[in-house]
């Protein structure tokens, strides 16, 4: 499903041309800081319970838009559907995040997964449809999948991991099993992606929220690799869909990241210096970010400032304004309000 064109701010960006306000969208911008997801969330009983049913997750998509007018939506779902879609169960435990059963364990555990059926999300793409329906004209509509060594994270410890050791200890004692595992991964990531872009998203995101665990060897391996065959597979099927690659944590890595993988446009997490990040990433190449999640939460002359430290370093390039990683829940909206203020030049 396509929109009937017109001028998207976002998109324009993403595509390579700067525009004169940079567009602006926040990574989580619909969820747990606003009343109304909140409300919403209370009357459907979880998480998982609205990303599957698609009219919840189109009007969560939609909150902050209408809230804030936004120029990007980014479809409400996570990043833990491919592994559903392999055959793994997925639930919340209230108070302490995702849990897959059973967790990969070993080689015998990854070679049991389903070949994989990315029509477990039918859900998916029945909400991108129904947000297609309504958006406005001039907001650019972004989907999104956890990359490959991330959600293998996930996958292998069965839960979140700070260190992400089991993930690690297999990468480095079974890398062929490791490799089994994130080449399936990769095929119903091309598959997922693309079957949003055909419901109607304009847009993707990688998220690699646990790239910055690995070495430099094993983030060519780990990272790199399985994200440029992700966008080789996209290219060949959807070759308009734009690609924002996000490795958290990459650091020092990031320009070959943006170099090797393909992506249109690299995120920049809150811990890189915009300066440092505009000098080495590829001449042209969008990028965005990178707020500090901590500065939108105090505000005032801190907020201030570190946005315009932001718009400075990224001047001369196409800029898309985000955070460097997911709003927080205790961020007051009065604050949101005046990063967008801001950012349009709106004093």
């Amino acid at each position: 499903m396509r929109r009937p064109h017109a001028h998207r701010p976002l998109l324009a960006t993403l595509k390579g041309r700067r525009q004169p306000v940079p567009p602006i969208w926040l990574m989580r911008q619909a969820g747990r800081y606003l009343p109304e997801y909140r409300e919403l969330r209370a009357e459907k009983g979880g998480f998982l319970a609205m990303a599957m049913d698609p009219p919840s997750a189109c009007e969560i998509t939609l909150q902050p838009i209408r809230r804030f007018g936004f120029d990007g939506a980014i479809l409400f779902s996570d990043i833990l559907t491919v592994p559903m879609a392999l055959g793994q169960e997925l639930w919340f435990e209230t108070g302490e995040g995702p849990r897959l059963a059973p967790p990969l364990a070993d080689a015998a555990a990854i070679d049991a997964l389903a070949a994989g059926a990315p029509d477990t999300l039918d859900p998916v793409y029945a909400a991108v449809e129904a947000v297609v329906a309504v958006l406005p004209s001039e907001v650019t509509f972004l989907g999104f999948a956890g990359s490959p060594w991330t959600v293998a994270t996930y996958m292998i410890a069965g839960q979140g991991s700070r260190t992400q050791e089991a993930a690690r200890r297999l990468a480095y004692g079974d890398p062929a099993a490791m490799q089994r595992l994130v080449d399936r991964i990769v095929a119903v990531t091309i598959e997922y992606l693309a079957r949003q872009h055909d419901a109607g998203v304009e847009a993707v995101q990688l998220f690699d929220s646990w790239a910055g665990s690995l070495s430099p060897e094993q983030f060519e391996r780990w990272v790199i690799a399985p994200n440029a065959a992700i966008v080789a597979g996209l290219r060949a099927r959807c070759p308009e869909l734009v690609i924002i690659g996000f490795p958290k944590g990459a650091g020092a890595k990031l320009a070959d990241y943006a170099g090797q993988t393909g992506v249109d446009a690299v995120g920049v997490d809150e811990s890189v210096a915009p300066e440092w990040a505009a000098r080495v990433l590829p001449a042209g190449m969008p990028v965005q970010g990178n707020l500090d999640p901590l500065a939108l939460i105090a505000g005032g002359d801190t907020l201030a400032r570190a946005i315009d430290r932001i718009l400075s370093a990224f001047a001369d390039r196409p800029h898309v304004f985000n955070l460097g990683h997911g709003i927080l829940p205790d961020t007051p909206i009065a604050h949101v309000e005046a990063l967008i203020e801001r950012v349009r030049g709106v004093r």
